[in-house]
């Protein structure tokens, strides 16, 4: 009887050690305001968040142009202010009427989300881009052809696809394309300088590896950062403005260090 009960309790106890614990995600978004946040815009010093272009208002952050009088390459961008190596990020975005069209046409309907990026402290005044990876954002066009969403683009990166260092600046994803002023659930499973997954209301479209700095689109930066072939096995993250009126929401992160 004795050894019948000692064998149950260390059965109870593996059992207990067996239970998946639970997620404890990160609200990165409180809300109200845009603390723990940086904005870096170009032809403008860290911190200057030119025209109010990000704003925190009805528990999202927004993207506005409504204080600009003209574009002018204000590609901008809002970091939050801890780098992460290995982590879920899970959003929810959606494209809102007005687009500026002073801004380059490929903008419209077009935003992103960026990561494993460099420190915005590190960039110049006028580096356009900051070298990072980009999951981007499209919404459909006027046009109606399809146009998916979940990419990725790669200023002053690249990526290994498909076995291979792929050259083109961005790779499409497998997802639908989406009507505009919907909300769209984005997820971005990094695991450090090894896997990257991107995944569209909760379907996987697309996936890659070996994020590392090279290739171009970013302009101005520091040279002595430019370490082409170095593999980017963290960084920081940074939601994008760059002519596109754009509601973020719901931003939240797993940290998978310790898993």
């Amino acid at each position: 009887m004795k050894t019948f009960v000692i064998a149950a309790l260390c059965c109870l106890a593996f059992l207990s050690d067996a239970k998946p614990k639970k997620e404890k995600w990160i609200q990165l978004f409180n809300g109200k305001n845009l603390k723990n946040w940086t904005v870096k815009i170009h032809h403008h010093e860290v911190g200057d968040n030119y025209g109010n272009t990000f704003r925190a208002e009805d528990g999202m952050i927004k993207v506005r142009y409504d204080q600009y009088d003209h574009f002018n390459e204000r590609y901008g961008h809002l970091y939050f202010n801890k780098p992460f190596s290995n982590y879920i990020l899970r959003l929810q975005y959606r494209f809102t009427g007005l687009w500026r069209n002073d801004a380059p046409i490929y903008t419209e309907r077009n935003s992103g989300v960026m990561f494993h990026s460099q420190d915005p402290r590190t960039m110049p005044k006028e580096q356009d881009w900051p070298i990072s990876v980009e999951m981007q954002f499209l919404g459909m066009l006027a046009d109606g052809k399809p146009r998916p969403t979940g990419n990725m683009c790669s200023p002053g990166t690249d990526v290994v696809y498909q076995g291979r260092i792929d050259p083109r600046h961005c790779i499409n994803s497998s997802s639908e394309t989406y009507e505009n002023e919907r909300w769209i659930t984005a997820e971005l499973i990094v695991r450090g300088d090894s896997l990257v997954t991107h995944k569209i209301n909760g379907k996987t479209v697309l996936e890659y590896s070996q994020p590392q700095i090279g290739g171009g689109v970013a302009n101005r930066y520091n040279p002595a950062l430019k370490l082409d072939g170095q593999l980017l096995k963290s960084g920081f993250i940074a939601l994008q403005s760059e002519g596109q009126e754009i509601d973020f929401r719901n931003i939240e992160i797993l940290d998978l260090s310790k898993q």
